[in-house]
């Protein structure tokens, strides 16, 4: 491993060891009343940065827009937790698999950020991980549309995310977004982002 790279997966380390709770979808809406004994399912997504090829870049994905859920969003590789998988790490690799063809082999893990309460009821564990060798992306038929890339240093800039709002089944629901290009970065995934970005600036 070079010497950047080195360099970056320590810093990487030392901001997943920083204090500080998980996120949320509601962070922005603190008067959201959440139901008291809510049961969340477990799952794992993860937060993949290339560093085979020039400045590190992170690996995204864009939905396929026949999906039920969240169709044509922008997320990161993962799902829920199934009953095979050891955890939510194993589940970030397993769906990385099968979403974008990544062999789980190659991503080397650095640690996790704080679970992420989703609106859909999931606690959402993010998996950081390095990954030096290059690999043919394979988008999974009829659930991605696209593989892609934005460099890291775009989505650990603080300055570049902005808060927006939408009406959301009746209420107007605040939201973290940090768009690239022709990619429109928003929700969950955002959110997940800028507590990594926060935690490297610290």
């Amino acid at each position: 491993m070079s010497e950047p790279a080195k360099d970056l997966r320590e810093r990487i380390a030392a901001a997943l060891k920083r204090q500080g709770g998980g996120s949320s979808d509601f962070d922005l809406n603190p008067g959201t009343v959440l139901p008291e004994g809510r049961k969340l399912r477990p799952a794992g997504v993860l937060v993949a940065v290339s560093i085979g090829s020039g400045a590190p870049r992170l690996i995204l994905t864009k939905r396929s827009s026949a999906l039920k859920h969240h169709p044509g969003q922008i997320a990161f590789p993962g799902g829920k937790v199934d009953a095979g998988d050891k955890d939510a790490c194993a589940a970030a690799l397993r769906e990385a698999w099968e979403e974008i063809g990544l062999p789980p082999d190659l991503p080397r893990i650095i640690g996790c950020l704080p679970e992420h309460e989703t609106v859909t009821g999931f606690a959402v564990t993010p998996v950081v991980a390095l990954i030096q060798e290059s690999f043919a992306a394979r988008p999974e038929a009829g659930e991605v549309a696209e593989v892609f890339s934005v460099p890291l240093d775009h989505v650990l800039g603080l300055e570049n995310y902005i808060i927006e709002s939408r009406r959301w089944r009746g209420t107007r629901r605040r939201y973290y977004t940090v768009p690239y290009g022709p990619y429109y970065i928003w929700g969950a995934t955002a959110r997940m982002l800028r507590g990594l970005a926060a935690r490297m600036e610290q």
